[in-house]
């Protein structure tokens, strides 16, 4: 009889991380893993990264010892911006064993469910320009206001900004999609709900360019 797993998550760094985490994180819970809190022992933890913050290397570090404190026989796997920027560095670190990049952290299911605690760990990054597809994400059940992801990535090239490199082109959801998360949101209960990107000025931006392109053909 198998007994079922669990998993543990952890986000740092903006509203756009927490709802891609709580989206991942339903796809487990469907799957039939128990989520726990992330100082609890449990088989799998995910740690979903960012680059904005400049001890990012040393957190994320820190985080994964902590980690193997609680829980050394557990599989950790490292998503987010930072695993998009420095994957074999994240990689090299000595307890983690997954590392995903934008184009593949939300196939992370697929991935834990493959493989097994290993000396060496698994890297699947990309080429940021690869990373073109959007992905619906809002956070539910960890507070009482839901992030709502509506546009994702960016297109200006500020010399002191990581984003463009870790995130992609700017893209944004269709209005039909947006309404119908807002309506699934609100059928959780929840009063309050924050649109969250990385631009969201830039919402339908590409879309709007994409349809006169083709009526100036």
């Amino acid at each position: 009889m198998s007994t079922q797993r669990s998993v543990a998550f952890h986000t740092l760094g903006c509203k756009l991380n927490y709802a891609e985490t709580s989206a991942i994180a339903r796809g487990f819970e469907k799957a039939g893993f128990s989520k726990k809190e992330f100082h609890e022992p449990s088989d799998v933890y995910v740690l979903n990264t960012c680059s904005v913050t400049e001890n990012a290397d040393k957190e994320c570090r820190q985080i994964i010892r902590n980690i193997r404190k609680i829980a050394p026989q557990s599989l950790v796997a490292v998503i987010g911006c930072y695993a998009q920027l420095k994957p074999n560095d994240i990689g090299a670190i000595e307890g983690v064993d997954l590392v995903l990049g934008a184009k593949e952290k939300f196939n992370l299911l697929q991935y834990v469910n493959s493989i097994s605690r290993s000396d060496k760990a698994e890297v699947h990054s990309c080429e940021i320009a690869e990373t073109n597809e959007f992905v619906s994400s809002y956070s539910a059940g960890d507070r009482t206001r839901s992030f709502l992801k509506v546009q994702d990535g960016c297109d200006y090239t500020c010399s002191y900004c990581t984003i463009p490199l870790a995130r992609g082109k700017s893209r944004s959801d269709s209005v039909e999609n947006v309404v119908k998360q807002a309506q699934e949101i609100a059928e959780r209960g929840i009063k309050e709900i924050v649109l969250t990107g990385v631009n969201i000025g830039d919402f339908g931006f590409n879309e709007n360019l994409q349809q006169n392109e083709k009526k100036q053909e």
